[in-house]
């Protein structure tokens, strides 16, 4: 009923945990079902240990939050020693989170990776941060880059590849055209809008980057637009995500094309809270008599 397939793979659940919103995955499994959830992916990798950027990072912003963490995570090397043998043995699927400043960075990080006996399905790329220095965000907003970029990382693995792309561009779907023929398996829509905060009083800016990422209930028209645009143009499926915080609101994203979602911010609110939003979600389809959820990707009505 509610099991959705991508690929060769079938996730139990299409309610997936975003990456960088449930630590590197194996933190809760005391204290929720992760059979509930579809799969959890990692908070990035990077080639080098990263501290992030300064505090303040975080800031509560009507009903959604801003953040500059900046990609903080212990590298790859450590990721591998220490982090990937307790994954493999989580109650779910797992997909690792892959971030970089240039080209190499990711291919270096997939390659070793790769190497290491991890029972991940696949990689999340992400290229689509706002909130780092140099690198990430860039590659999500030139097409070329993001064609070659995908291109590359495609011949180092069979496991599931998805492209997680930038809404602070003016063409979503060109860039999902150019991951697609690049051959990425999957999109992951939306990142985070860039955005500030700011002290009425004082005239202080809230975070110490000045600029972050906007996420929340407050993005999530913008996000459902994206997801409608891609849908539209593109052939491979689409992880949707953008302030979903409802099984109405998961509802909403598949009905305009995901094939499966992405909870964020509500995780830092209850990381316990994607388990009522799977048995609600169940109910409905029950109540309504309709026996998979895939029946709705893509089935809305124009006025």
């Amino acid at each position: 009923m509610l099991s959705v397939k991508i690929k060769d793979i079938e996730f139990n659940s299409p309610i997936v945990a975003a990456s960088g919103t449930y630590g590197y995955g194996d933190e809760f499994d005391t204290f929720v079902d992760l059979t509930k959830i579809g799969c959890i992916i990692t908070k990035s990798i990077t080639l080098e240990e990263r501290k992030g950027n300064p505090s303040p990072r975080v800031y509560e912003s009507g009903s959604g939050m801003i953040n500059a963490i900046g990609l903080a995570n212990m590298g790859v090397k450590n990721f591998c020693n220490l982090k990937l043998q307790k994954l493999n043995k989580i109650k779910t699927k797992f997909i690792v989170s892959v971030a970089g400043s240039k080209i190499q960075d990711y291919i270096d990080v997939v390659n070793q990776i790769e190497e290491c006996n991890g029972s991940h399905i696949g990689y999340e790329i992400n290229v689509s941060c706002p909130n780092v220095k140099k690198g990430g965000m860039e590659f999500g907003v030139n097409k070329e880059i993001a064609e070659k970029l995908t291109a590359k990382l495609r011949k180092l693995t069979s496991k599931l590849l998805i492209v997680k792309l930038s809404p602070n561009v003016t063409n979503i779907e060109d860039i999902g055209i150019s991951v697609q023929n690049g051959g990425a398996d999957a999109i992951s829509a939306v990142n985070t809008f860039s955005g500030l905060g700011i002290n009425y009083k004082t005239g202080n800016m809230v975070l110490s980057t000045i600029y972050g990422g906007v996420s929340g209930p407050p993005i999530k028209p913008l996000a459902l637009a994206k997801v409608h645009k891609l849908y539209n143009e593109i052939k491979i499926p689409i992880f949707g995500m953008g302030g979903i915080v409802s099984y109405k609101d998961i509802i909403e994203f598949i009905r305009v094309g995901s094939s499966m979602i992405q909870v964020g911010t509500l995780n830092y609110r209850d990381p316990s809270k994607i388990n009522s939003l799977y048995d609600q979600l169940k109910l409905f389809l029950i109540k309504n008599k309709i026996d998979s959820i895939s029946e709705l990707i893509g089935k809305h009505y124009d006025i």
